[in-house]
């Protein structure tokens, strides 16, 4: 059964470790993740982005999967299933279709009309349960070609936002979605350590979590940060298994052209990445 993000990620902010949010692209993607959660003990938290909604054919049909395999595989670990950087109306849509928690990305708007919408979202996801993310000045990216510092948010809004009563918040401490450029100037801990001298024991949440060094993820925790996301790196270690296997001449042999077979090293090498960033992120055992 799915659950809100909010106790998982208020025992991780508490105890001094962090959750993982590893964004899903398909069935494979979906399955190594809870299996490895669930090997490993640990709480997870699935995110879906809207391309990969509309992919996966709907929210609805990532709920029915997602709910699906929770029983079928006896997966027992509490899991959340999130939308990420999610618009008003995506996030609307996510809580109707049963997702149990949202990302509403209204950091493109003036700060005033991302409270507004902030609120109201908060009203009707919390009548049902749901745990709210919020997001405050934008993430560095390739989306918005920002390189170099990566995007840095300013604590006071951050402090506004979450005194409206969100789950969790997602600001920009220098950090940037995809690959980390040549130049990047790395994290700005003060920024960070301002941000949660305002916003107390609201989890903290690190966005564009490829990339970056060990040691500053680890610092990152330790300074309130309690909800990491990972996306591209699950990405690349699938795409090298499976050009591998096919460089080998793998799916050439026998029955390996099978989807089943074709699919199954990059699903083990997201399977080893996951619990590889759940090793460093200090969730493993905390289910």
């Amino acid at each position: 059964m799915l659950v809100s993000a909010k106790e998982m990620l208020n025992k991780a902010k508490a105890g001094k470790y962090a959750v993982g949010q590893f964004n899903i692209n398909n069935l494979e993607w979906t399955k190594a993740v809870l299996l490895t959660a669930q090997e490993n003990n640990s709480p997870v938290i699935l995110g879906v982005s809207e391309g990969a909604g509309k992919y996966m054919c709907g929210y609805k049909t990532i709920v029915g999967m997602v709910n699906g395999m929770i029983e079928e595989l006896n997966i027992t670990v509490p899991v959340a299933l999130h939308l990420d950087h999610g618009s008003y109306n995506g996030a609307l849509a996510c809580i109707e279709a049963g997702f149990s928690s949202i990302m509403f990305d209204g950091s493109h708007y003036p700060i005033e009309e991302n409270i507004q919408k902030t609120k109201e979202l908060i009203a009707i996801a919390e009548a049902k349960g749901i745990s709210v993310e919020a997001e405050v000045g934008a993430i560095g990216g390739e989306e918005d070609g920002v390189v170099g510092n990566g995007e840095v948010a300013d604590p006071e809004e951050c402090k506004m936002i979450a005194d409206l009563g969100v789950t969790m918040l997602a600001a920009g401490i220098g950090n940037i979605h995809g690959k980390y450029p040549e130049n990047w100037a790395g994290l700005n801990f003060e920024v960070l350590a301002k941000i949660q001298e305002l916003t107390g024991t609201m989890p903290l949440v690190l966005h564009g979590g490829t990339g970056i060094p060990a040691e500053m993820i680890q610092k990152a925790i330790s300074l309130g940060v309690s909800k990491i996301n990972v996306n591209t790196e699950c990405q690349l270690a699938f795409a090298a298994a499976t050009r591998e296997y096919v460089e080998a001449g793998k799916d050439l042999k026998g029955k390996g052209f099978d989807p089943r077979k074709l699919l199954a090293p990059g699903f083990e090498a997201i399977k080893a990445t996951v619990k590889e960033k759940m090793e460093l992120f200090g969730s493993i055992n905390k289910a």
